[in-house]
């Protein structure tokens, strides 16, 4: 009876914590937007950070590179105005209202076009230069700001319009962007009887999950770049930054981190709880916006996510020969086996390891032979056929239109990253690439 009573209480007990930590992750939007302000505001400050490192001389960074990084700070000023009319004129957050978010989310798109277009002309050139043994010769966007802030006040005004013009034509709430040009009549997906009920009417259209989806590709693409830069300047603490912008979470740094720390040093902030929290925003979207504690979860994934780049930008700047007084103070503390031999040596061997010998390649890698004009292109047509799927697979699934889903959505986000882990996890257990993932 002992026994009974002790199984009974300790399975009321963890009834009673489960039922408490889905009441915590069952907030409303009110709550959400309140705990996610504080996050998305100390963000700012590690990013500039991470800019401020990231431009030093010593670095050599792209140019245009820099200016890429820097727009997003553009998008995030931009926004601000887009939120703040969602809110006051339609009583809705900025997710809910497609034509200014879509408007608004543009400028992200351009954030991370520029900086993939500024480091594929700056690559191409460092790599054409070594496979033919003379002197790179440097596209102009890679010596000079201005190429890629003429090209940022373009994209901008082409953004600004795309605002503009349904703002002086009476828009409702739910003015589809771009007037909804790329979607299916909603006429002809409802009389073919597709999907298990009609999507509702805060629903991305095509062009705006095209927003997302691009934003999300040109970025993994951006972070392939860093660790191409790192081979064509011999430098690996380049690579560190793909790491610090890299999509992994808190339940992929827990058995990765252990399991390989307990036979080799590592620097444990690479495996920081931190998610492209722009995977969480689509995620969001994919949901309907129905689930508020996303919100807060992005923000916090940001914070940490600009935090860890500000740490890597501010080793390679360190690397490369930039010092100041106050920084002195804190080498140890980021570099704690800075000492450590081996890792020198694992670090020495990897800078002799050329791309061409990596066991895979990302999708940089796969479009190295195209133009930029085709490069954009297929980068296009590959994010509309994935928006398609997005928006008009999802229908068939009942998930997404259930606001109790919490525990999927969250799901969406940790197995993708799980797998994401294991996978750089195994790669680097290759020798020819483990330097690469030891500091």
């Amino acid at each position: 009876d002992g026994m009974l009573a002790s199984i009974s209480s300790s399975s009321t007990t963890t009834l009673s914590f489960l039922e408490s930590f889905n009441d915590q992750l069952n907030i409303d939007s009110s709550t959400a937007e309140a705990l996610a302000g504080p996050f998305f505001g100390a963000s700012l400050f590690p990013y500039l950070a991470f800019l401020y490192f990231l431009n030093v001389p010593e670095n050599n960074t792209p140019k245009g590179v820099t200016v890429g990084f820097a727009c997003c700070l553009l998008f995030v000023f931009l926004t601000i105005p887009a939120a703040i009319a969602a809110k006051v004129f339609y009583g809705v957050s900025l997710a809910d209202s497609d034509w200014l978010h879509g408007s608004a989310e543009s400028m992200l798109t351009v954030t991370n076009l520029i900086t993939c277009v500024a480091f594929r002309q700056a690559l191409n050139a460092k790599e054409k230069a070594i496979s033919s043994g003379g002197t790179a010769m440097m596209p102009k966007s890679a010596l000079e700001y201005q190429p890629m802030v003429v090209l940022t006040a373009i994209l901008t005004v082409f953004a600004g319009i795309t605002a503009f013009v349904p703002a002086i034509n009476n828009p409702t709430v739910h003015t589809p962007y771009l007037g909804g040009f790329m979607d299916i009549p909603a006429q002809l997906v409802s009389s073919v009887g597709w999907g298990v009920q009609p999507e509702p009417e805060n629903a991305l259209t095509v062009a705006c999950w095209i927003i997302h989806v691009s934003s999300l590709v040109e970025f993994l693409v951006a972070m392939g770049f860093c660790w191409r830069w790192a081979d064509v300047t011999q430098n690996e603490k380049w690579k560190q930054l793909t790491w610090g912008l890299l999509p992994l979470q808190v339940v992929a740094s827990v058995p990765v981190s252990v399991i390989y720390f307990s036979t080799k040093f590592q620097f444990w902030y690479r495996y920081l709880p931190l998610h492209s929290s722009g995977i969480c925003a689509c995620v969001s979207h994919l949901f309907f916006n129905q689930i508020p504690v996303l919100v807060p979860l992005q923000a916090l994934l940001t914070c940490i996510g600009n935090t860890t780049a500000a740490i890597a930008a501010y080793r390679i700047a360190v690397s490369n020969g930039w010092t100041a007084d106050w920084a002195d103070r804190f080498t140890g503390l980021l570099d704690p086996f800075q000492d450590d031999e081996d890792r020198m040596a694992l670090e020495a061997a990897a800078a002799n390891i050329s791309r061409e010998e990596s066991p895979s390649k990302d999708l940089g890698d796969a479009l190295s032979g195209d133009t930029d004009y085709t490069f954009l292109l297929k980068l296009f047509a590959g994010c509309a056929i994935a928006s398609y799927a997005i928006k008009y697979g999802e229908l068939w699934f009942q998930q997404p239109f259930d606001a109790n889903n919490v525990y999927v959505a969250l799901s969406f986000i940790f197995i993708p990253s799980l797998l994401n882990a294991l996978k750089w996890y195994k790669r680097s257990q290759d020798p020819k690439l483990r330097a690469s993932f030891e500091f």
